[in-house]
């Protein structure tokens, strides 16, 4: 079984990831934004590396996502390749940082990308308000994220909201994380848990019934 958690910068999507796969046993999976060779130079200078960006991203996601599908373990993955596509690479080429010329050629190699996987089993989306993004951004404290500003989150927040209103790949659990604070309050974590439960456990029993 393959769940995959989507969300803005900052809405919490490695931590639910963490907290979930501890709770079920599922075997976590991290974006790895770290190891991402362009982002430190993106940050600086968005023009001249989105391109080099979004590839890297593309590249390394589909890779991991095939070894995850073919994988007989129940995974939960932290960010989707969906995502660097309708939102990041979008909001790019939106705000003019990536060219006509190079979205093309991304837009071609998502979508021949795209025929060779599956989509997860369910879809945990975090929404997130700017206000709740800019704090978990900050305490959390990653350098290359310090420049980070509010209106990239806005563009970013819009692009979500327009993908998830029209996802149809499959399920989708949307968790508001102004409401939910499921990394502080149990009780909070534990609604969650029932969601997912009568989403993935209930609907399958009653398949197999």
């Amino acid at each position: 079984m393959h769940i995959s958690i989507a969300g803005n910068i900052g809405a919490g999507k490695t931590t639910l990831t963490g907290m979930l796969a501890s709770h079920y046993q599922w075997k976590p999976h991290y974006g790895d934004v770290d190891d991402n060779p362009y982002l430190d130079n993106f940050y600086n200078d968005m023009s001249r590396w989105a391109f080099h960006l979004q590839v890297y991203f593309l590249g390394h996601r589909l890779k991991k996502l095939k070894l995850l599908q073919n994988s007989k373990e129940n995974i939960i993955q932290d960010r989707t390749i969906y995502e660097d596509a309708y939102i990041f690479a979008a909001n790019l080429y939106g705000m003019g940082l990536l060219d006509s010329r190079d979205y093309a050629t991304y837009k071609s190699l998502f979508e021949t990308m795209q025929s060779f996987i599956e989509a997860p089993r369910l879809l945990i989306y975090l929404r997130a308000s700017i206000v709740t993004l800019l704090e978990q951004i900050h305490k959390r404290g990653r350098v290359y994220e310090k420049s980070i500003n509010e209106d990239y989150l806005i563009h970013l927040n819009e692009r979500y909201e327009a993908w998830i209103k029209n996802y149809n790949a499959g399920p989708l659990l949307i968790i508001d994380v102004d409401a939910i604070n499921f990394v502080e309050n149990p009780d909070h974590f534990h609604i969650i848990l029932r969601r997912i439960d009568r989403e993935i456990f209930s609907k399958k029993l009653k398949k197999t019934s």
